[in-house]
């Protein structure tokens, strides 16, 4: 028996007009029965953030680890062979956030490849990076994940395409490390989206989406969404789907797309 796919409200971009720990009850009021965010840990405590959780009755399903200081333009920090030892506390404390909240999976970024430090470097301390909080992560039941993001989004992003993403998790060996495959990214990076899913399935740990060019809302661009959703559902995904989209308008109106998915 088929399931229609399951919709996870990304709060870190949608209801904008809400401080965030009011968007879970908001997601919760319009169907979402999960949750995911980018970075929760500028908005309180892990208590804090798992309390909203609990009282929104949703699951949180998936966070970021620490990922730099996005005012200087960084976009994660586990390719940055400097920067070893941060990234390590980081991983401390997003497992903090994370266990408090039950949340079962975290995504690492490679970040931004800095000028003058050979690609070769930058992928071996992503590697080993990623064995290592693997390792941290199993050790409380968790999966760690990996995102290809496209160069035109993030100029300079280590990893931009599903094929330089299942390299590391490879080379990294390690059973709980997945690939987080972002729908938008890989459009515009590789294209090819259903043969991709397809082949890529059993190595994907969670999905996200939005609508290019844009990143908006389903039903803005030229993804062909109902087609594709279904066919996820064929294939037998039985993960979550992150709507990590930018609402073009007022979020509520904009879900008309997901209600068939919703409740």
């Amino acid at each position: 028996m088929r399931t229609m796919p399951k919709l996870a409200a990304n709060l870190s971009l949608l209801f904008p007009e809400l401080p965030f720990l009011e968007r879970f009850g908001a997601a919760a009021r319009e169907g979402f029965r999960a949750v995911e965010y980018q970075f929760p840990y500028a908005f309180g405590s892990a208590a804090e953030v798992a309390a909203a959780a609990r009282a929104a009755g949703v699951e949180v399903v998936l966070h970021n680890l620490p990922a730099g200081d996005p005012a200087r333009g960084e976009r994660g920090i586990a390719c940055l062979p400097d920067r070893v030892g941060e990234f390590r506390e980081g991983v401390e404390r997003a497992v903090e956030y994370a266990r408090a909240a039950g949340c079962r999976r975290l995504n690492a970024l490679a970040g931004v490849a800095p000028e003058g430090v050979p690609r070769a470097r930058l992928l071996a301390t992503l590697v080993e990076n990623l064995r290592w909080a693997a390792e941290r992560l199993a050790r409380e039941g968790m999966t760690l994940l990996v995102e290809p993001v496209n160069a035109r989004t993030i100029p300079g992003f280590l990893l931009n395409t599903s094929r330089e993403a299942i390299e590391a998790i490879e080379a990294a060996g390690a059973p709980n490390l997945m690939l987080q495959y972002d729908i938008f990214h890989m459009q515009i990076a590789e294209g090819d989206l259903a043969k991709t899913i397809e082949r890529l399935l059993p190595k994907i740990g969670h999905m996200q989406l939005a609508d290019v060019p844009d990143r908006h809302e389903p039903g803005t661009g030229e993804i062909n969404f109902p087609w594709l959703l279904a066919h996820i559902d064929r294939l037998g995904y039985a993960g979550w789907i992150g709507c990590e989209y930018v609402p073009l308008g007022d979020t509520r109106e904009g879900l008309a797309w997901a209600r068939p998915y919703l409740g």
